[in-house]
């Protein structure tokens, strides 16, 4: 079969070795048990409680027995009116660093019994749209659900948001959250200026035990059992891993699925029907056998009846490949064949693959640190102030609009009536692209701030509040400027 003119622009890139230090020290980075109110020890890992992350949401005991102390507590964010509203995690992180990023969930029947099922809901991470969080069949089965996703921090903090919906039908959940850093050369072949890595499926061909993870796998990926009806091989020489890009665990290469003789080997992975999108692939392979003595394995891979790679050579040093940008659709069918000069049957040790995410973007720094001023004057700002203002599109902060442009800019900011207290950060005024503000019937207190900078402002709302001092004389002779002040205690008139 000829190949097709989108796998031009692919890269396929095989072992390649590298000056790596593997530690055995646990990933840097946070551990964090969503609604735990103290510390507490897995496995010698310590996870900390959430306080420090966010301020919004309720802490949750659950009641279920039996549950590791990561599910026994969750966070929960309340639905208001089905508004799409998102509750964000923030952490400090190193800007253009690679972080993987798990979310778990555990229900419980924490909203109650007359919400037997979990409710569905968004996951955002910054001002992306990750994925759609439905953990009903899990739950249906008395499991727990987790996620996984790479992104690269774009700034000194990354934000990790758990957002309600339209088919959000009760309070959306979480039970915990990791944000571990990842090395270098992990995924690397991705450009991740642009795009992020959503997790479809990673598993260990051939494994039949408990999820690889940490400390076999240095930056706790969970690496998932898989078994077909072929033949299973086991291996006690495996490759290092050091010369992997990816550098996946070793105990991957202890198993593998193969077939007798030369036949070909047909695998349906991953196990579940993929929605039309492009996708990344790495899969893994190490010959079992001491290749000097055992002749040549090489092998013909195709997905869905189309060329993915010719002659790859496997032997006892292992070989990775990777696709960087693959269309798939619905159900896959991975076939790997031997190639006419090798003596050995087909075999596939591991596999990964992901959901390559188009970024959604940032709002513009200068807005951002504006806002995170101002939400610290005020004494009770609305619940969904935090992670990006603007993004994504249909999770703004409440009573803010945006202009998507060349840069993402606040346009206006309309607080009205929202029960506000606290003061008026002079910060508000680097927010240069208002072209309105209502701050109208609130209780802020302290003075106008200088806001000559606000050169597009048309309208200033700030009547029935407890402002004081003086009308900055720029507001009150501005040329079309809407200027409401009554109902505030200020030492000149109030225009009307």
């Amino acid at each position: 079969m000829s190949t097709p003119s989108f796998l031009l622009s692919l890269s396929f890139l095989f072992l390649s070795f590298l000056s790596i230090s593997l530690s055995q020290q646990p990933p840097k980075g946070y551990l964090i048990d969503c609604g735990a109110t103290s510390k507490t020890a897995i496995d010698d890992r310590e996870w900390l409680p959430d306080e420090d992350f966010i301020s919004t949401g309720s802490s949750k005991n659950l009641t279920v027995p039996r549950l590791i102390p990561t599910f026994s507590t969750v966070r929960s964010f309340p639905l208001q009116n089905n508004l799409r509203r998102k509750f964000c995690y923030t952490a400090r992180v190193y800007k253009g660093a690679r972080y993987l990023i798990r979310t778990a969930y555990y229900y419980g029947g924490v909203n109650g019994v007359n919400f037997p099922s979990p409710p569905v809901f968004d996951q955002i991470v910054d001002g992306t749209f990750w994925r759609v969080v439905n953990t009903t069949e899990d739950y249906r089965k008395g499991s727990t659900s987790s996620y996984e996703a790479v992104f690269e921090a774009k700034g000194t903090t990354m934000s990790v948001c758990i957002a309600s919906n339209t088919y959000t039908e009760s309070d959306p959940f979480i039970s915990s959250l990791e944000m571990l850093l990842l090395g270098d050369s992990l995924y690397n072949t991705t450009n991740f200026d642009s795009y992020a890595l959503s997790l479809v499926a990673r598993h260990s061909f051939g494994h039949n035990r408990s999820v690889i993870s940490y400390p076999d796998d240095l930056f706790d990926r969970y690496w998932e059992p898989y078994a077909e009806n072929v033949s299973v091989l086991a291996s006690n020489n495996t490759p290092s891993v050091s010369g992997f890009w990816n550098i996946p665990p070793s105990k991957i290469f202890e198993s593998a699925l193969s077939t007798d003789q030369l036949e070909p080997l047909e695998l349906r992975w991953p196990p579940l029907s993929l929605p039309n999108s492009t996708y990344y692939i790495a899969l893994y392979f190490a010959d079992h056998r001491d290749s000097m003595l055992s002749g040549s394995r090489v092998l013909h891979i195709h997905i869905n009846e189309v060329r993915y790679i010719s002659n790859l050579e496997v032997t006892s040093a292992g070989a990775a490949v990777f696709a960087t940008r693959w269309p798939l659709e619905g159900q896959t069918k991975i076939t790997l064949s031997s190639a006419a000069n090798s003596n050995a049957s087909p075999l596939i040790n591991a596999g990964e693959i992901f959901d390559i995410l188009r970024l959604g973007g940032r709002t513009h720094t200068r807005d951002v640190i504006a806002l995170n001023a101002m939400k610290s004057s005020l004494r009770n700002p609305p619940l969904d102030w935090n992670g990006d203002p603007c993004l994504p599109l249909n999770y703004t902060w409440t009573g803010i609009t945006c202009f998507e442009g060349e840069r993402i800019r606040v346009v206006t900011l309309n607080l009205t009536s929202m029960g506000l207290s606290g003061s008026l950060s002079s910060s508000i005024a680097n927010l240069t692209a208002l072209t309105g503000i209502w701050l109208g019937n609130n209780s802020l207190s302290g003075t106008i701030p200088n806001l000559s900078s606000l050169r597009l402002l048309e309208v200033l709302f700030l009547q029935n509040n407890n402002l004081t001092g003086r009308i900055p004389d720029n507001l009150v002779g501005k040329p079309g400027l809407d200027l409401r002040t009554s109902g505030n205690q200020f030492l000149s008139p109030s225009p009307s």
